[in-house]
């Protein structure tokens, strides 16, 4: 009787006989955000081949300077959303810290005062979304949406519909570098990568992601959801607040119309088309830097070549349309396997 002999399992030590993953043009789908560097890159190249202004030092530092902004409102947003929430009024959070600073200024108050005022108004504005969303029941994005609107009149309010100058204050801190980097940047990296380390290695980011996986289950296993929710639009709100006073020393002056709904929209595309979940419980910080840096690119090429300027909300709205339909197909993709 002839005895069948196994096959020699694979010598993990000797690389030579372990079995290698054949590369294949298909694995790149598999590769994090490869998609989206890829229209970046092929943004870039066009822009450039199209105009000589685009990959110069000053062009470029002025667009990471103007998505500083939303890049810090994308961050909280990104983590507000891996919970499973959504805050529609943090443009117009920026649209009244923005007034309130200016006025603050305005009127001989230290800048140290009007920062520590604006930051504990914007985070007061989102613990107070947090308490209807939390107590009330009431879905996240109408409450929001309804603050957002409340917000920009009372900014129209703040400002009495005027424009407000705050002279050289804050000057240094919106156009000054340090390094040929500049400091609203730098700013916005930090709370970035601090975003990103909470999410990856705290217990309060695993909790984000185990609340907007399944809310009912989190609970049941201990979280307490109430208080990690307000601290979510409590920090939404701070970020909002910080942010405002970004857009707020980087313009010199609040007018009607800063901030609002047009920067929240640009912040939610970012975080969508950096493929955090509409429906919770999936987000990454990498993909939100990406998707900032790509609108803004997008943005700066439409003006360098002379395209209109209506066509930027144009191509945000269908930027965010595509990205959300893309979330939707890998979403049911991902629950098919």
């Amino acid at each position: 009787m002839s005895v069948k002999t196994l096959p020699d399992a694979p010598d993990l030590a000797d690389p030579s006989r372990t079995p290698r993953k054949r590369f294949t043009p298909g694995s790149l789908l598999h590769v994090p955000h490869a998609g989206l560097v890829a229209v970046l890159v092929v943004v870039v190249v066009a822009t450039a081949l199209q105009t000589d202004s685009f990959a110069t030092q000053t062009n470029i530092i002025n667009v990471l300077r103007q998505v500083s902004v939303t890049a810090v409102i994308a961050a909280g947003l990104t983590l507000l959303m891996t919970a499973g929430g959504m805050d529609f009024s943090m443009g117009g959070n920026v649209a009244v810290t923005t007034a309130l600073g200016a006025q603050l200024l305005s009127h001989g108050h230290s800048t140290g005062f009007t920062v520590v005022a604006s930051i504990l108004l914007a985070t007061a504005i989102g613990l107070v979304n947090g308490l209807v969303v939390t107590f009330t029941k009431v879905a996240p994005f109408v409450a929001t949406l309804a603050t957002a609107t409340l917000l920009d009149g009372v900014a129209l309010l703040i400002l009495n519909s005027v424009s407000v100058s705050i002279g050289d204050k804050m000057f240094a801190f919106g156009n000054d570098k340090v390094l040929g980097v500049p400091y609203l940047l730098i700013v916005a990296i930090v709370v970035l990568l601090v975003t990103a380390l909470v999410m990856r290695f705290t217990v309060f980011g695993r909790d984000a992601f185990a609340i907007g996986g399944n809310e009912h289950v989190a609970r049941l296993s201990g979280i307490n959801v109430a208080a990690r929710k307000l601290a979510l639009y409590g920090i939404t709100g701070a970020l909002s607040g910080l942010a405002g006073l970004m857009l707020l020393s980087r313009l010199g002056s609040s007018s009607p119309g800063t901030g609002g709904l047009s920067l929240q929209l640009t912040a939610v595309a970012a975080v969508v088309i950096g493929g955090t979940s509409l429906a919770g419980g999936h987000g990454t910080v990498i993909g939100t830097a990406l998707g900032v840096v790509l609108l803004g690119v997008v943005a700066n090429a439409l003006n360098l070549i002379q395209v209109s300027s209506n066509f930027q909300p144009v191509s945000v709205g269908a930027v965010l349309l595509i990205a959300a339909i893309a979330n939707e197909f890998h979403k049911a993709r991902s629950a098919r396997r």
